[in-house]
C-alpha cells in the first residue's frame, strides 16, 4: 500500500529527484538557465545523501535501490535535456560521439525490460563514478561552459559502466541491486539462484 509510512528518510530523497523533474522542466521552458542549473545541483546532491543514509542508517532495501535508480535516470535525463538547451551547439558538434555512447545505454535498458520487466539497480562503482562525471561535466558546462577534456573522459567511463551492466545482466538470471562490478558478482551467490 502506498502510504507515507511505507517509505523510508532515504526514499524520499529519491523522490524529492523524481517530484523536482517537472520544475526543472518548466525553468527550461522559462529560460532560466542559471536557476535551472543551481536546482539540478540540488538534485545530484540529493543522489549522494540518500545512499549514504541508507547505508549509514541501515536502511537499505530493493525498493529503494529500485527509487533510486529511477530517480538517477530521471535526473540524468533531464540534466541532457538542460544541456541540449542551453549548449545546443555543443550538441551539434558531438551529436554522433554523444549517440555513440547513448546507443550503447538504450540497448542495456531495453535487454534490463525484457529480461527483468524493469530498470537495473546494481549501482555498480562503474556506475557510481559515471554518475559523478557526468553530473560534474553537465554542471560545469551550465554553470561556466563545455570542457572537452571532462567529456571525453566521462564517455570513456560511460562506455566501460554500460558494458559492465550488460554483462551483469547476463551474469544474474534474477533481477539484484547493489553489485558492485563483475568482479563481486563472480562472487555473489544470488547469481546461482535460478528463476521460479
Amino acid at each position: 500500500m502506498f502510504t507515507f509510512k511505507n517509505f523510508n528518510i532515504a526514499d524520499w530523497f529519491s523522490f524529492y529527484r523524481i517530484f523536482a523533474a517537472p520544475f526543472l522542466l518548466l525553468l527550461i521552458w522559462f529560460d532560466v538557465q542559471l536557476l535551472f542549473t543551481w536546482f539540478l545541483l540540488i538534485s545530484y546532491l540529493t543522489d549522494a545523501i540518500d545512499g549514504y543514509l541508507a547505508r549509514k542508517l541501515k536502511i537499505t532495501s530493493a525498493r529503494g535501490s529500485q527509487l533510486d535508480s529511477i530517480g538517477d535516470q530521471i535526473t540524468l535525463v533531464i540534466g541532457l535535456i538542460g544541456l541540449l538547451y542551453f549548449e545546443t551547439n555543443f550538441i551539434q558538434k558531438n551529436l554522433v560521439l554523444i549517440s555513440v555512447v547513448f546507443t550503447p545505454y538504450l540497448l542495456q535498458m531495453i535487454i534490463a525490460y525484457i529480461k527483468y520487466g524493469k530498470a537495473t539497480a546494481f549501482h555498480t562503482y562503474f556506475a557510481k563514478l559515471s554518475a559523478i562525471l557526468q553530473s560534474v561535466f553537465i554542471l560545469w558546462a551550465l554553470f561556466f561552459s563545455p570542457e572537452y577534456s571532462l567529456f571525453y573522459i566521462m564517455i570513456v567511463v560511460g562506455l566501460l559502466e554500460t558494458f559492465e551492466e550488460i554483462t551483469l545482466i547476463f551474469m544474474y538470471d534474477n533481477w539484484a541491486s547493489d553489485v558492485k562490478g563483475i568482479y563481486w558478482a563472480l562472487r555473489d551467490k544470488r547469481r546461482l539462484k535460478k528463476k521460479l
